[in-house]
Parts: structure tokens; sequence; C-alpha cells
């Protein structure tokens, strides 16, 4: 700076510097997107589609309340405060996440032993996984399934909770992860002294970053960086990563909104309704309110809080000066309450978009275009969230067929896979049966076996009926030629003998 001016190139420097001494470093912008996301809407409908699955609803924080002297609400504790849970959300969940993922998922393809080798990967264990984000993906909108190689070196999958996960995506249809910050509660030792700490782990392409959030700020762990898997080599273990972020999301919707946010209002509903039944069947002398002439009249105010807390009025007859006890009978007409339910639940189920049970059309025996039809609605939704997650599965094949090639148990990757979620809707047996039988000879033996109502894995079933008609002929003999064992029977039976 020459006599008190600023040039050009100083004036850069300048604020060059500047912007690097506020430049917001990494662990801070991580710290603040935690920070962010724990506060967001979309968090808080997360953690309320959790509790209200588990059952903790907002009418458990419920206080009974009436109206004062002062025509204020004032809470009243010497009435009875019933708090009804009525889960009528957690049925709809059950029943959406049964009705898509509660049969074994079936991979179809023209290899025989990729299907043998997917099979085996996608074993028991994995359907009940795949089952657990299917809840958590309706109750949160998203969930997220890891990949990762356990301390045996075994190929296994883990679920990350989406009330964990902070999600930072390339675009804005959120199809491509730049990178993924997830936070979880822990446990650590402090000398003899446990102490629970929060817990940050940030997945990118070149592996995970650790860190231990120290309030608002991120603190580094000993074990700062590790790839995501390791491989021995002679005497040496070398780190290996993906080619991709090997956390995969798993979408109820493309918007990612919770089956909460359709049906919360209409919950609450059916538990205040429910509640309020039970408080005003338990109010005895609420029923009955005494009337009380002559004995002290009383403002407006104060009748207002009498009768709401005491069941009881005091009035002034000024034609009179006896005094006089009356009652008013207040009648709990059941039928109301039972008739604003049935429409409640009727309603949470067509929000929801599930099905009743207990609809008219089941009554007796039900052909398979009724059946359809009370499955419309779940039928619908369940298309959408399967587009969502056959997407979800062509990434996690992508990891599968890395793994397989690079295990030398074979090169999959340009194998065909279609991946078949097989609904658990209920059908009329005897007509799916009679169809399967009048399509012998119109169609394939495969599509029959698959359309079959007791069938669950095609291809096995497909080879049981192999295996028997291999036995059914080699039990001919002659090669299998039933027509030389027939001649050889009819010989014999002539008495003749021919080999």
């Amino acid at each position: 700076m020459l006599f008190g001016y600023e040039s050009e190139t100083e004036r850069v420097n300048r604020i060059v510097n500047e912007a690097a001494r506020q430049q917001i470093t990494d662990k801070e912008f991580i710290a603040k997107e935690i920070e962010n996301f724990k506060c967001s809407k979309k968090h808080i409908w997360m953690q309320k589609g959790d509790r209200y699955y588990r059952g903790e609803h907002d009418i458990l924080q419920q206080k009974r309340e009436m109206i004062g002297a002062s025509g204020e609400l004032e809470e009243v504790k010497n009435l009875p405060n019933h708090k009804i849970v009525d889960n009528q959300y957690k049925k709809m969940v059950v029943q959406k996440s049964n009705y898509l993922l509660g049969q074994p998922i079936s991979f179809k393809t023209d290899n025989a032993q990729y299907a043998k080798v997917l099979r085996k990967t996608f074993g028991k264990r994995f359907q009940k996984l795949i089952k657990n984000i299917g809840e958590n993906s309706l109750n949160c909108g998203i969930s997220w399934l890891y990949v990762y190689y356990n301390d045996s070196g075994e190929l296994s999958f883990k679920r990350f909770p989406a009330t964990q996960v902070v999600p930072q995506w390339k675009d804005a249809e959120h199809e491509v992860l730049d990178y993924l910050i997830r936070f979880y509660p822990t446990i650590l030792w402090d000398g003899q002294q446990e102490k629970e700490v929060e817990r940050v782990e940030v997945y990118k392409s070149e592996g995970i970053y650790k860190y231990i959030l120290d309030g608002s700020s991120l603190q580094e762990e000993e074990e700062f960086f590790v790839s995501y898997f390791y491989v021995v080599e002679g005497e040496e273990k070398a780190a290996y990563n993906w080619s991709k972020i090997p956390v995969i999301p798993f979408k109820y919707n493309n918007l990612e909104i919770p089956l909460i946010k359709n049906v919360k209002t209409l919950q609450d509903a059916i538990n205040t309704i429910e509640s309020n039944f039970q408080n005003n069947m338990c109010e005895d002398t609420r029923n009955t309110i005494l009337v009380l002439v002559n004995y002290d009249g009383t403002d407006l105010g104060d009748f207002r809080k009498n009768l709401s807390t005491y069941g009881a009025v005091k009035i002034r007859d000024v034609d009179s000066n006896k005094g006089d006890v009356r009652t008013l009978h207040i009648e709990v007409n059941a039928e109301n309450y039972r008739t604003i339910l049935e429409i409640l639940k009727k309603a949470i189920i067509e929000n929801a978009m599930g099905y009743d049970a207990k609809d008219d059309r089941m009554g007796g025996s039900p052909n398979q275009m009724n059946i359809e039809s009370m499955y419309n609605d779940i039928d619908l939704d369940a298309n959408s969230m399967e587009t969502e997650y056959q997407a979800s599965f062509e990434e996690l094949l992508w990891f599968i067929n890395m793994h397989l090639n690079n295990s030398g148990q074979g090169d999959f990757e340009d194998e065909g896979v279609e991946v078949i979620f097989n609904r658990d809707m209920l059908i009329n047996e005897k007509e799916a049966i009679e169809s399967c039988q009048s399509s012998v000879g119109v169609l394939s033996l495969e599509t029959i076996v698959s359309q079959h109502p007791w069938v669950d894995d095609v291809a096995a079933e497909l080879e049981r009926i192999k295996a028997e008609k291999q036995e059914e002929i080699e039990s001919y003999g002659y090669g299998g030629d039933p027509f030389r064992k027939q001649e050889n029977l009819e010989v014999k039976n002539n008495g003749k003998t021919k080999e």
C-alpha cells in the first residue's frame, strides 16, 4: 500500500485472504448439515412415523381441559383422562410391507448357476432384512442398505435407519449420491465410567471418515479413515474400495414422503374419539348433573367451571324461597361414537391405500374379481413402491456381481435377471388352479407353474417336475421306451419269454 492507497493486486489479495479465513471447513459443514437435518421438518416426520409405529402417539401427552371461570381452557385433574391408542397406522404399515415383501423375493435368470448363487446370497436372513427396510421406508419415506464385508470376509448387508442418515445428492432427482453422513449414539468408556457420545461416519467414494460429535463440533477419531474392505496379500493387508458408495436408498415413493404424513390426523382422531368415549362412560357424576335451587346463585364463569369440574350448578329462584335439588340426566349415545369410528377407520384405510379384510365383498365365497377389487388401492401403491425398489435392486445387484467376479465365483455382469416381488394377496385357489389346468397346451409350463397358488419358488418347482418325469421314464426300462415295456408284458402273458 503506497501513501495510504491500495493497489489492485493488494485489494485482490486482501479479499482472497479474508475469504479464506471465513471459509467453512469440511468438518464444520458436516456438523452444520447434521444440525440442520435434526431440526428439519423431514426429520421430524420421520421421527413421528417411527413413534406412531411403536405406539407412542400424541394422545399419550393429552391433558384433560375444561373452560374455567375466566373463559379460558384450564387443566382439570379430578376427571378421568384415558389415553387410548388404537394403532390403525401400524396395521397399515404391517399390511403394506407384508403385501409386497412378506413372501420371498424371486430372481429369474436364464443362467442356472447365477440363479443358484442369487438364491444363496439372498437367503432368509436377507428376506427378513428387506422386510425391515420396507417398514422403515414406509415410516420415514426412505431407508438405507449398506453393503459390506464382515469380520469373516463374508459379503453382508446392514440397514441404516433413515433418521440417522443425511444424504448429499449430486442431482435434484435424488438418484446419485455424492456422499453420505451417518450419525448414531454409542457408548465409549472414559476410564471407569461409560459415556454416551454421538459417532459420525462420512461415506465417500474413497472410503469412510470417522468422527465424534462433541456438541456442535466434530473431533476426528483415533482411526480416522478406513477403506471399505481389506484383502490379505501375503504378509500385508491391502485396502480396496468400491467404485460406488455402497449405501443404497430404498424409497417408499419418489418424493420420499412417509406414510404417517397422509394419515396422522385420522389416527389422532380415532384415539381421541375412543378416549373421550371411555372418559364419558367413567364419569358417573357427570352423567347426572345436580341442580341446586336457592343455594346461592352464581355468575356465568362459576357456572361453567362448576358444571365442568363438579357436575353441579347452583341457581336462585326469585319466585320462590324454597330450596330444591333436581337432576339433569345426560345419556352417552354409543351409536354416535360407533358411527364416527367407522367413518374414520374407513378413511384411514383409503388414505393409506390399504385394504379392509372385513369388507362386505369378502362375505361368503368371493370370486377373484371381488378380491382384486378390494386390493385395488394397495396394489396401485405397491406398484409405485416396487418401481423404486426395482431401481434399488439394480444397484444392489451391481455390488453382488462385482463380489462374485472378484471372488472367482463367476462373471455375471452381463447376465439378465428379473427381480420378482411375490405379493401376498388373498386368492380364490379353486379358480386359480382351474385356470392353470385350462392353460395346459396354450402356455409354457414355466408360466403356468409361476401362476399356481401353491408355488413359491418357480425354479425349484420346475426342477422337481423334471426329476419326477425322469424317474417316471426310467421306471419303464429299455431306454425309457414305454412301448417296449408294454410289448414285453404281453409276451410274458402268452407264456413266452423275450429278452
